[in-house]
């Protein structure tokens, strides 16, 4: 039921549009600027009404105030993170929902990358909105939480579909299969993905969404046996 948009801003982040036209309402997910999701929606002719953060960070949360006082939108985002998005109108946590006229989105707690990051999961749209938390053969960045903390969010997102559309923040995808390739040498499924991602950057094409089944297939994080695993992963890619 939903119609979604691709809003690439500043260096690589990606800003996600999505538009239900039996309520006509629209939502932007993790808006870093205000400025081009507005011409976005202006150009379409559709209304934003509500914003859906996943994360404090100024690059996913930037456009808020002005995206809300040019709205009037409703902002909604983590519970455990209001006090560093003092936009938020409504907080969610784990077990609640949150809906886009008749479609509803459950919310995840997937904390790691920041210490109350949370992702939507639509599944009437086979659709998830992770911010920084899962990237196309890649995961965020421990800066507030723990390797346990990631391999927990690992397991929670796996168990999504295959088909699940992981709409995740960033255009990382070529960076994180560098790395991954050297993980996991003898990984087909995942040199066979490098050479296509290869060869849409080279076009200009961006790389996500992504699906479940293919990180299922060729994420070295998702594929991690343990935490530990994942941590000496995340550590040298953080080095690499």
């Amino acid at each position: 039921m939903l119609e979604i948009v691709r809003i690439p801003v500043l260096s690589d982040n990606y800003v996600w549009l999505a538009h239900e036209a039996e309520s006509r309402e629209t939502m932007v997910v993790d808006p870093a600027v205000a400025d081009p999701v507005l011409a976005e929606a202006n150009a379409r002719g559709w209304q934003i009404t509500q914003i859906w953060n996943t994360h404090w960070h100024p690059d996913h949360t930037g456009g808020n105030e002005a995206i809300k006082a040019a709205t009037g939108c409703t902002i909604t985002g983590p519970e455990a993170e209001q006090a560093r998005i003092p936009t938020l109108d409504v907080m969610v946590k784990e077990g609640d929902t949150v809906a886009l006229g008749p479609v509803v989105a459950d919310v995840i707690d997937v904390p790691a990358h920041t210490a109350g990051h949370i992702a939507y999961h639509l599944p009437s749209e086979q659709a998830a909105f992770v911010g920084d938390t899962l990237f196309a053969m890649g995961c965020g960045r421990l800066f507030e939480g723990t390797a346990e903390q990631m391999y927990a969010n690992m397991r929670k997102l796996e168990g999504l579909p295959d088909e699940t559309k992981v709409y995740c923040a960033h255009e990382y995808t070529e960076a994180n299969g560098r790395y991954a390739v050297t993980a996991e040498p003898d990984n087909q499924a995942l040199a066979e993905r490098m050479d296509q991602v290869l060869a849409m950057r080279a076009k200009g094409e961006a790389t996500v969404p992504t699906t479940i089944g293919d990180e299922r297939a060729t994420n070295p994080f998702m594929r991690a046996r343990s935490a530990d695993e994942l941590a000496a992963r995340r550590a040298a890619k953080d080095a690499f």
